[in-house]
């Protein structure tokens, strides 16, 4: 009941919205960008939370994980996984290394720099792996375990469409996401 009433009520409240003065903001409410930032953001909150006392971000976690799953890793390589630019992702490596989580080699020969986790990255991870799965079952049993599956398939989906539509010209079967 209360699930149904939220929802009415965020409905009415982008329906007032949409006009302001001179400027017509019909559909603003039904956003894409909007409302899928504003769901990361929470779920985010809610990860970054639970990792706290392990301290570890949620970024960070994910970070981790994806080099842990794929090492040696480039940096290009982990990017397309976690759908990120590589200068973003990299600003985040440098703060990882610098607390002697990971390393980064120097420039190889195909100018690709690749990513190990330290025995000390290890660590960490597993200190806050029993936080992680912790707030991960909270999720799914929140969100339920069906309705979480297929959220998740829709946003591999929804993330290979956007991420093949991006860039027509490469192949989209080698920009396909891969899941952790």
């Amino acid at each position: 009941m209360y699930f149904n009433m939220h929802i009415h009520v965020k409905l009415q409240f982008r329906e007032k919205m949409s006009h302001n003065g001179n400027v017509d903001l019909t559909g603003t409410g039904y956003c894409a960008t909007f409302n899928l930032r504003r769901t990361a953001r929470a779920v985010t909150r809610m990860f970054d939370m639970a990792l706290k006392e392990s301290g570890m971000r949620s970024t960070q976690f994910s970070i981790l994980v994806g080099i842990m799953k794929s090492q040696p890793v480039s940096i290009g390589a982990l990017a397309e996984v976690l759908i990120i630019d590589p200068t973003t992702l990299t600003r985040s490596l440098r703060l990882l290394q610098k607390e002697g989580l990971i390393t980064i080699s120097n420039r190889a020969e195909m100018r690709q720099r690749f990513l190990k986790i330290t025995g000390k990255g290890e660590r960490a991870l597993a200190r806050s792996l029993p936080a992680w799965r912790k707030v991960q079952q909270r999720f799914v049993t929140t969100v339920g375990a069906e309705q979480w599956k297929g959220l998740r398939n829709g946003l591999e989906e929804l993330a290979h469409t956007i991420t093949a539509f991006e860039e027509p010209s490469k192949d989209t079967q080698a920009r396909k996401p891969t899941s952790f």
